[in-house]
């Protein structure tokens, strides 16, 4: 089984993959939280290239996301990946915010399968990278993936990442494994799922429902519970040792990169990693409201000190 992290705007960038990696192994493959491709003739430049520096990412297998609906900016960026030395670029089709929709990308290029379908064989035909494709279901109802499936199964994709929600559901609701399966059952290329993983319970029933099923990209589980691919895998949960060893480094890692800007990228963190406890409201009331350095190090002492681990790590919220 191949286990990877899923792109999280914000969250899963190269410190953090840089931060896990170290602290619990590396996973099977990392996903960029995805990025929007310079215009054509022009470099990536600023975050976005620290976001995918073959220094800020070494030892590990990315995969650089790409948001768009702009053939020619998506071929332009795959030209520059794989002079960096990627080996697959990755479009989003999946992204639920309002405004990415509104312009059309993410998953509101679903709305028109057409467009999407010309978008994706005119950039499978000359991207100089192999082309994958994480998608949800459509926007508004499950119906609508029969059309979008159709589409993606005449394409030579090199994998097709399936979040099985639609674009109005963000992250409500339980996933759909029906259409997972179908996807299984009829792609001609790799298949991928993503959505709710949170212990060895959902994924024994995950595998028992689709035994098929090769690779899972873990995001929300993985941000609460840092040790879950290795759980998953059959080994150890984190120790309230292990998780303050992560939590510190990845912390300090922050302080040198964005200095007290630190505070806030933890506290997105921690939104998720509060699971980790049996209380996890005491925690967020702990961290919600600091804004210093001195003052999250005390937050986090006394998290640490007297928040005990819960037995599953499943985020709710």
């Amino acid at each position: 089984m191949l286990y990877s992290l899923a792109p999280m705007e914000g969250i899963t960038g190269y410190t953090f993959r840089r931060v896990h990696a170290e602290c619990f192994g590396a996973l099977d493959r990392y996903y960029t939280p995805f990025l929007p491709p310079p215009r054509v003739g022009s470099p990536f430049g600023g975050k976005n290239l620290k976001e995918i520096d073959p220094v800020n990412n070494q030892g590990l297998n990315v995969v650089p996301q790409l948001l768009t609906k702009n053939a020619d900016e998506f071929v332009w960026a795959a030209r520059e990946l794989a002079e960096l030395g990627y080996g697959e670029v990755n479009l989003n089709l999946g992204c639920p915010s309002g405004t990415v929709v509104s312009k059309g990308k993410g998953s509101g290029f679903l709305r028109d399968p057409d467009a999407l379908e010309a978008f994706l064989r005119d950039v499978c035909e000359r991207s100089a990278l192999p082309v994958s494709v994480k998608t949800r279901l459509g926007l508004e109802d499950d119906s609508e993936y029969g059309r979008i499936l159709e589409l993606y199964c005449t394409l030579p994709l090199a994998e097709l990442i399936v979040h099985p929600r639609v674009q109005k559901d963000r992250y409500q609701g339980k996933p759909r494994w029906e259409p997972y399966g179908k996807t299984l059952e009829r792609a001609p290329f790799p298949v991928a799922y993503n959505g709710d993983i949170f212990g060895t319970g959902d994924m024994d029933a995950l595998a028992e429902a689709h035994p098929r099923t090769r690779h899972v990209m873990l995001g929300r589980g993985l941000l609460a519970n840092p040790a879950l691919a290795r759980m998953l895998a059959g080994g150890l949960a984190a120790s309230a040792d292990e998780l303050r060893q992560f939590h510190d480094k990845l912390f300090h890692a922050y302080v040198d990169e964005i200095g007290g800007n630190a505070v806030f990228r933890m506290k997105e963190w921690w939104f998720y990693a509060k699971c980790a406890f049996a209380d996890p409201m005491a925690v967020h009331r702990t961290v919600r409201k600091v804004r210093k350095i001195n003052e999250y190090e005390v937050a986090v002492e006394k998290v640490f000190n007297t928040q005990s681990l819960a037995a599953v790590a499943r985020f709710s919220g």
